[in-house]
């Protein structure tokens, strides 16, 4: 089940290269992240749980000026791996040219205790739709 988000360019985002900064493009991931968690899963499992990024991988393959617009997608392919799981982002262009792709690994921590905890299949289930995924 994958998650959209639009994403404009503002002047402050803009390096002196003129196009959006990379540590811009990485507090775009985290938000389109984040956004998603907000959007599919139940107030429960928000007030329980927080999710940190353990590893980040990104491929920039064009520019974004100011005032620019991308559609931000991210999507959850496989089944999370105890504590962790990788999500999949694209940031795509009016003209339909992906800019900026990749993928950055998560992990769920216990608001609680602060420690890292396994994903429950009820907690991967909203974002695993249609893949096959029956169990951890």
């Amino acid at each position: 089940m994958s998650f959209k988000q639009d994403f404009t360019a503002h002047a402050d985002d803009i390096d002196e290269l003129g196009h959006v900064n990379n540590a811009v493009w990485v507090r775009w991931i985290q938000d389109l992240a984040v956004a998603h968690w907000h959007a599919v899963a139940p107030a429960e499992h928000q007030d329980a749980y927080v999710w940190v990024v353990t590893r980040h991988e990104i491929d920039y393959r064009g520019n974004v000026g100011v005032g620019e617009q991308v559609v931000g997608e991210t999507w959850v392919p496989e089944p999370p791996r105890g504590a962790r799981f990788d999500r999949h982002f694209r940031f795509t262009g009016g003209d339909g040219r992906v800019r900026v792709e990749g993928v950055t690994t998560w992990a769920m921590i216990d608001r609680a205790t602060a420690r890292l905890v396994r994903i429950r299949p009820e907690i991967a289930a909203p974002f695993l739709e249609g893949t096959g995924f029956l169990s951890l």
